[in-house]
């Protein structure tokens, strides 16, 4: 593949970066938070603080309402959002426990599991949130996350390709696919995928984020931190390429062991 720079990075102006949640639902737990956690898009602090009102107002509702599936799920991704992901699993499971053919239940109860990183049984329970008649995409990358988190890449890999089958050349699978192949150390096909997806969505802030990870994995630190710093004000580019640059010391660390 070529070392050029991609064609976007040599433009001075940027799309403005829209946060993508991985299809595990912005679940990034030890292997994957560690690729890419430290360059979101946005603080947990944050996260909560502007999740906060809405929370709230789903809590009370939730209480007024337990046994309603559309209040539960709404209140556990409000709490999936918060961090609160202990919570998060203990409303999703009791609404599974009360309406256990629910298929939008048991997808947001999977990647609460994941989330709290239970990969196995997320993955389990996400096999149950849709038909293999009627295959769901979203789902079936996230069961391939699940796969991924277990170390379980090539099983991955299909699920994803399942995924792309029903959605060629999208974006979200695409990065997904891409982390997998670089949790294989094949940084080669995983800047060729994650590329892809950056040409199909270049305002992705964790695609670039990712692809940004496999480019400094390879040595090419210049071209991972002009897409980290996209669209950032001075002090918070300074801040995210801080944490790529630690990111691939922590993980050179790693690799010298």
């Amino acid at each position: 593949m070529s070392k050029r720079p991609y064609p976007a990075l040599a433009s001075a102006r940027f799309l403005l970066p829209a946060f993508l949640v991985l299809v595990l639902g912005g679940c990034q737990t030890n292997g994957i938070e560690d690729v890419t956690g430290a360059l979101g898009a946005k603080s947990e602090t944050a996260a909560r603080s502007d999740a906060k009102p809405e929370l709230d107002a789903l809590r009370e509702r939730y209480r007024a309402k337990p046994s309603d599936p559309g209040v539960a799920l709404a209140y556990g991704k409000a709490l999936r959002d918060t961090g609160q992901r202990a919570q998060a699993v203990a409303v999703l499971e009791q609404a599974v426990l009360a309406h256990p053919n629910n298929k939008a239940l048991l997808a947001g109860y999977g990647r609460a599991l994941a989330d709290s990183g239970n990969f196995q049984r997320a993955f389990d329970v996400l096999g149950r949130a849709h038909a293999p008649e009627d295959p769901d995409w979203r789902i079936l990358s996230a069961q391939g996350a699940a796969l991924d988190q277990l170390g379980r890449n090539e099983e991955a890999q299909q699920y994803y390709a399942a995924a792309l089958k029903i959605v060629p050349d999208e974006p979200t699978v695409l990065s997904n696919l891409g982390l997998s192949y670089m949790l294989q150390n094949n940084l080669a096909k995983a800047e060729q995928v994650l590329g892809r997806a950056y040409q199909r969505n270049q305002s992705d802030v964790r695609v670039r984020a990712n692809l940004a990870l496999v480019l400094g994995l390879q040595g090419r630190e210049a071209e991972a931190e002009i897409l980290v710093k996209a669209d950032l004000p001075p002090d918070q580019a300074a801040a995210k390429v801080t944490a790529l640059r630690q990111l691939l010391a922590k993980k050179q660390q790693r690799a010298d062991r």
